[in-house]
């Protein structure tokens, strides 16, 4: 079977879908179209996260961590893995300081 898609998943998206030995926990073609919605949205967000900046909360930190809030609610359709991926893809398309991991909970 020949896999003809041409779309590049880099390889921190596949870390939000791989279990501890680097194997795929859904079938590619999930992943694939997850990854597309993922970047979509990242992309989307950019010119929110600009106004935002420039007009109601001048530090990028805190406007990350407020994305983040938001895509951490069931409504956002997204996964809790999904949301740290997309928040840290927004800052790199912006050209900012990608957010501190969470705290693992113990």
């Amino acid at each position: 079977m020949s896999d003809d898609n041409q779309i590049y998943i880099p390889p921190s998206f596949f870390a939000v879908y791989s279990d501890a030995r680097q194997r795929l926990r859904e079938p590619i073609d999930v992943v694939r179209e997850r990854y597309e919605i993922c970047e979509d949205l990242a992309n989307h967000l950019v010119n929110h996260a600009q106004i935002q900046h420039h007009t109601e909360v001048p530090v990028e930190s805190e406007i990350l961590r407020r994305i983040h809030a938001g895509l951490s609610t069931p409504e956002s359709g997204v996964t809790p893995g999904e949301a740290e991926w997309i928040v840290q893809r927004l800052a790199e398309l912006l050209g900012w300081q990608g957010p501190e991991p969470a705290p693992a909970d113990d």
